[in-house]
């Protein structure tokens, strides 16, 4: 049976049959659905299981991954510093908040700064 292919299992159940997984954890050709808010970017500083660096972060953006991805390395190039971006989250490295509000801003984004 070198051409078959598994339909349905009893320790998975129904599979997906592109990736093999459960159907139930199947993420083949459904893009991961990112919690909508409203619209406004809230930009905070953290430092709590960071080892006690700093960081900023940038949640509520209504920009699809390529797009966050391009914002996020406008963001780290004006402040000079590094960060990623994990779902949905711009991570700035370092105390940035300020800056990085006033640049959201006046890139045309509405930003506005949370916590403390």
């Amino acid at each position: 049976m070198s051409g078959s292919r598994l339909v349905y299992s009893t320790e998975l159940g129904r599979t997906c049959p592109q990736c093999r997984a459960a159907l139930s954890a199947c993420r083949c050709g459904k893009p991961a659905a990112r919690p909508s808010g409203d619209g406004i970017a809230r930009v905070w500083r953290e430092s709590k299981g960071r080892g006690g660096k700093t960081v900023t972060l940038v949640k509520g953006l209504p920009l699809d991954d390529a797009a966050l991805q391009a914002l996020g390395k406008q963001l780290r190039s004006a402040c000079g510093s590094g960060g990623t971006c994990k779902d949905g989250v711009l991570e700035i490295q370092g105390d940035h908040a300020e800056r990085v509000t006033a640049w959201l801003i006046a890139q045309g984004h509405p930003a506005k700064r949370a916590g403390g």
